[in-house]
């Protein structure tokens, strides 16, 4: 092993080097395409699709790839490409290569999980243009309580000429059958370990990734929870003092298009791409994980991570449910020795982009997928009405606007059995949501700069090949009365508070000077080292809360307990009228097993003026996020209760069973009487 971890870091010291060089991949022959495995797919487009089936297996092969299922079970055992007999770990367990699975549980029953095995296999589409196979299992009641009441068909579809191939999944609840809870679904590829050692998710989030075996015991040490290691003896010892932690290269829905692995030797490419976020659960800022240590690279369609509980669907007995996940794509791309692997990045975004444009997809053969003419547009403006900021409508310019089932104000960030739709306004405003399922469903929105969520209650119904006009719809965002101060920006994020640099000795090299850094590990920690005995305290006019405000309003340790901690907002008014309210407005990116108790000008009071209660499962802290579920809370404050001249407004966070019970602030404001 540490022969080949020296071979691999020879290799990619000369790749780096070669492309800080500005040592770029061929271009591309065809629609700006970069990359030669697009030129490969060109050569081997007059070689048609075949399926070869076996008593165990099918295959799957255009002359570019092979694909090998296990059969009934449409389980992925091996894909061959560009000179590799298997790009899947083949140490693994035929059922530990590539799958899909899910964890559930019966109504207040125990997790299970379970890699999706089919019982039954079929041929829908087989030509020389595109083959596309099932691999069904059924439910009936001698299996309850063993496997999910779903009738769930695994599709996979291999096209002409195309370097990847196609998955797609129809769950099916029949009205009849008993209730049961998805706290996940996704579908799980585990590649060669000793092939592809460098992953990417983001432009500025790649790298050299350490081995599986760096997180085994005597080469690593776990750190506060197991996901999160400190390698002390790396097989590459470059990662010496690293830590590693599969959260930190999570991602945002809208965010999350294209990531996955390179191997050197040879210079191949395995990407997953989702072109479409209609089937992810949660909307456009849910955090799901992508690629990690292993090598590992999933597409996640539904997980409770950044949310918790309340984005588990419950279904009940006598409720029927039936959704689409995918189609997503997996793809293989290569290039020529001499050529610069890390250019395959490149090539994958731009795949990315090209099967984005395609979507929905035309060549999907069931009838639960609507192809393009058979979906719907909504499109109109969406105007801003704050008096206190201008008299006249405003611009929702970079607006979030979807269709997601109909709810409740904001219920769009927690739901999971339908589908959404999102756009974004342009500079006047004006939005269109393309490519719309039919169906009900309400029209939802939030407006970076202003807090809370904006919902017409108005039903929507999309029907196949519908344009609807929305015409202008105006959103009010809650105010009372003028701005007497505020801390932080209303974007649903924490992230542009003080984010302190992490442990010297528990640092992820790629999230130095990061735009993300807040994915460093251990940050809440970094809250009692600079607040020791003493807590935060913000004065207004005089603070920045770029500096002084910390992201996360966590316990500190003391020994080995934690207490809770109470920060100060201090700040002076004039002209104080008794008779009126004054409203405290406080925006909440995340919370998790946390209380927020606010009190006026007496931090003893027994009895807060506001308390949230126990509110937050989203574990964001623990898991680098810097949101989880955004929460909107509004305080009367008496105007009798605040003092002329110097205030201060007690904020505490009482729950201290553990280091990641805590709160981070999205945005607060006090508000003068009308």
């Amino acid at each position: 092993m540490k022969k080949l971890a020296d071979r691999l870091l020879h290799r990619f010291t000369n790749h780096e080097t070669a492309l800080n060089a500005g040592h770029h991949c061929s271009e591309g022959t065809d629609q700006g395409t970069s990359g030669l495995s697009h030129r490969k797919d060109h050569r081997m487009s007059s070689h048609g699709v075949h399926l070869h089936v076996h008593d165990r297996y099918v295959v799957m092969d255009n002359g570019i790839l092979q694909v090998t299922l296990s059969k009934p079970g449409g389980i992925i055992t091996g894909i061959k490409y560009n000179g590799i007999d298997n790009v899947l770990e083949e140490r693994n367990k035929e059922t530990n290569r590539g799958y899909w699975d899910l964890h559930w549980n019966e109504p207040g029953g125990k997790g299970i999980f379970d890699v999706i095995s089919g019982v039954t296999f079929r041929v829908i589409v087989e030509t020389e243009e595109q083959v596309e196979i099932s691999f069904l299992r059924t439910w009936d009641p001698s299996l309850e309580g063993k496997y999910i009441p779903l009738n769930i068909d695994k599709r996979f579809i291999m096209l002409r000429g195309s370097s990847g191939v196609y998955s797609y999944g129809i769950y099916e609840h029949l009205k009849d059958w008993p209730g049961f809870e998805l706290g996940e679904t996704r579908i799980a590829f585990k590649l060669r370990k000793d092939k592809f050692h460098y992953m990417a998710v983001a432009d500025d989030r790649k790298r050299i990734m350490p081995f599986p075996d760096d997180l085994c015991k005597g080469r690593c040490q776990t750190l506060d929870y197991q996901e999160a290691s400190l390698l002390t003896a790396p097989c590459d010892p470059r990662l010496q003092g690293e830590v590693d932690d599969k959260y930190q290269y999570s991602c945002e829905n809208k965010d999350l298009r294209v990531h996955g692995w390179i191997s050197f030797d040879p210079p191949v490419g395995f990407w997953q791409i989702t072109p479409s976020n209609e089937f992810r659960s949660g909307g456009p800022l849910k955090q799901n994980l992508t690629s990690h240590v292993g090598p590992t690279t999933l597409a996640v369609f539904h997980s409770t991570h950044y949310a918790g509980k309340t984005m588990m669907p419950r279904f009940e007995h006598g409720e029927p449910w039936k959704k689409v996940y995918g189609p997503v794509f997996i793809y293989l791309n290569s290039t020529a020795n001499g050529d610069d692997p890390l250019c395959l990045w490149d090539d994958a975004k731009i795949k990315m982009m090209a099967e984005v444009e395609r979507w929905p997809y035309s060549f999907v053969a069931s009838d639960d997928y609507p192809k393009s003419e058979e979906r719907g547009t909504a499109r109109g403006r969406l105007l801003i009405r704050d008096r206190f900021i201008n008299n006249d409508l405003i611009s929702a310019r970079g607006a979030y606007v979807g269709l997601a089932p109909p709810g409740d104000s904001g219920s769009w960030q927690i739901e999971c059995k339908g589908y959404q739709f999102w756009a974004i306004a342009d500079e006047a405003g004006y939005f269109s949501i393309g490519n719309v399922r039919p169906g009900e469903y309400n029209l939802y929105a939030w407006v970076p700069g202003f807090i809370g969520n904006y919902q017409n209650g108005t039903t929507v119904t999309v029907t196949s090949g519908c344009m609807i006009e929305m015409g202008d719809i105006v959103y009010e965002p809650p105010r009372d009365g003028p701005t007497l101060w505020e801390i932080g920006i209303p974007d649903r994020k924490a992230s542009e508070f003080f984010i302190p640099d992490p442990d010297p000795t528990l640092v992820n090299r790629v999230l130095v000077h990061h735009q993300d850094r807040f994915r460093q590990y251990g940050l809440w920690k970094r809250y009692t080292d600079m607040y020791p005995n003493d807590d935060l305290v913000y004065t207004v006019g005089v603070s920045d809360y770029r500096r002084d405000w910390f992201f996360a309003h966590v316990p500190r340790k003391k020994g080995d307990v934690h207490e809770g901690t109470t920060w100060q907002i201090r700040f002076n008014l004039e002209n104080i009228d008794q008779k009126a309210n004054y409203k405290l407005r406080v925006a909440i990116a995340s919370a998790t097993l946390a209380e927020l108790q606010i009190r006026i000008n007496d931090a003893e009071a027994n009895r807060p003026l506001f308390t949230t209660g126990l509110i937050g499962r989203d574990n964001s802290i623990a898991r680098h996020g810097i949101h989880g579920v955004y929460m909107l809370y509004e305080v009367n404050i008496p105007g009798n209760r605040l003092v002329q001249g110097d205030n201060t407004i007690f904020l505490k966070q009482p729950r201290c069973n553990g280091p990641f019970q805590g709160i981070m602030y999205d945005y607060i404001r006090l508000e003068g009487p009308p």
